[in-house]
């Protein structure tokens, strides 16, 4: 038997009436491509990044934390800040599962750092500590000779602890040290008559 020869291969040949469609179809999927990114590029544009002053409100948080006292049972603390400063939201939270009810206000340093402060009368242990993102203790700073426990880790924010009588105050951020005294100074300044608990005992130097 005599080996068969191959099949010659057949070329597809395509109409001009397809093959104008078919570069029709290209030139539009390419078309809407373009004007989908020029349409993109025209929203950024005029929308540009916002800056960080775009997040600045003017929160009265006075006059928040005046009709909260009523509610809260204390007055929650609204501190005197230098210029700069300001506070982009001011709240009071009602007990939760944990059964803890609190003042909390964030506010934005004139640096463009923010620190969360946030007073209780009814904070326990455990409270405290997921304020505190579950940080651990590292020692204590005097501010206007008082003694806010200090608690960070190496990644995360860090947090000064106030035990005030019976009111616990949380100050919670990534500002420098120096933010969070000028914080600490004005909370603590309207605490009025409370006196520090002194009990925690330093356990590294925090400069």
């Amino acid at each position: 038997m005599s080996e068969s020869s191959p099949t010659p291969q057949i070329k597809p040949v395509i109409a001009a009436g397809a093959a104008k469609r078919a570069n029709a179809s290209v030139i539009g999927m390419l078309l809407a491509m373009f004007s989908t990114v020029a349409i993109v590029l025209v929203i950024v544009w005029l929308n540009p990044e916002p800056k960080a002053d775009t997040y600045r409100s003017n929160i009265d948080v006075a006059a928040v934390a005046s009709n909260a006292a009523d509610t809260a049972g204390f007055n929650p603390v609204a501190p005197d800040l230098p210029a700069g400063w300001s506070a982009n939201y001011a709240r009071w939270n009602p007990p939760g599962a944990d059964g803890v009810a609190f003042w909390d206000v964030g506010y934005v340093t004139a640096n463009d750092t923010f620190i969360a402060l946030r007073q209780s009368i009814t904070a326990n242990p455990t409270w405290t500590a997921t304020q505190a993102q579950n940080a651990p203790v590292t020692g204590n700073r005097s501010i206007d000779g008082q003694e806010w426990e200090l608690r960070d880790k190496p990644k995360g924010d860090r947090s000064l602890v106030l035990l005030s009588g019976t009111t616990t105050i949380i100050l919670t951020g990534a500002a420098d040290f120096k933010d969070f005294d000028v914080l600490a100074a004005g909370a603590t300044k309207m605490l009025g008559s409370g006196t520090a608990d002194n009990s925690f005992h330093s356990t590294k130097d925090s400069k």
